[in-house]
């Protein structure tokens, strides 16, 4: 599962990392705890150009009745994505990366408690997460509303540490695969949504401070000393 994640940086800067030829967003206020059904930026594709726009996290499906699905869908598992109702029309052909300077995952411990880590890149700036996207047009006000997913699949060894899932990490060979629209290959989407390697994640404790949305500091991310 992913819950939690970061997005610290500005919109150029995401633009600059994930290749956005434009940015249709306004400046977000960097998030150290960004929540479910939070505004974030995401990567997508519209007319063979790649776009950073702002997106509400957590799917809404064309279909549904009214957006209180969303929470429920702020992950998609990568093994069902394409076949579960609320996520195949989108893995068909809307596609997105959603920037992450790292996310949180909760640990199990032997007292019962859960001790939160912050996992974060070794390698680059900022993880590529692999999410779809849908639109939704509200009946009562017909406002629009874009919203989006992180997928999830099973844990490489370091996360594996801490919890049984973690986000999909798209490798930049496959970001224009993986964004293309009419890409209809669904063998080889499916293949992208493996484990990041080991030596590209890293980890840390963190303060339970991350366990309520209403603390987004910087501090959130220092490492604590378990013991």
């Amino acid at each position: 599962m992913c819950g939690r994640f970061v997005q610290s940086q500005d919109p150029a800067a995401y633009a600059r990392l994930f290749g956005a030829e434009v940015v249709v967003t306004e400046s977000l206020e960097p998030s150290y705890n960004v929540a479910p059904t939070d505004r974030v930026y995401a990567v997508a594709e519209h007319d063979g150009v790649r776009r950073l726009g702002t997106f509400r996290w957590g799917l809404i499906p064309f279909w549904a009745e009214d957006r209180k699905i969303a929470s429920r869908h702020i992950n998609a598992r990568a093994e069902t994505v394409d076949t579960k109702p609320a996520f195949r029309d989108s893995f068909a052909s809307r596609r997105c990366i959603v920037p992450a300077d790292g996310f949180y995952e909760w640990e199990r411990r032997d007292d019962g408690s859960k001790l939160p880590h912050y996992l974060h890149p070794t390698d680059a700036e900022a993880f590529a997460l692999a999410g779809l996207w849908a639109s939704w047009r509200d009946p009562e006000t017909d406002e629009r509303v874009v919203t989006c997913t992180i997928l999830t699949t099973e844990p490489n060894e370091v996360a594996g540490r801490i919890h049984d899932r973690m986000p999909v990490v798209l490798r930049p060979d496959d970001w224009d695969a993986w964004l293309d629209r009419d890409n209809g290959d669904t063998d080889s989407l499916r293949g992208m949504l493996g484990p990041a390697p080991d030596g590209a994640v890293g980890e840390h404790p963190v303060s339970s401070l991350v366990n309520s949305v209403k603390n987004n500091v910087p501090e959130l991310l220092q490492p604590i000393d378990v013991d």
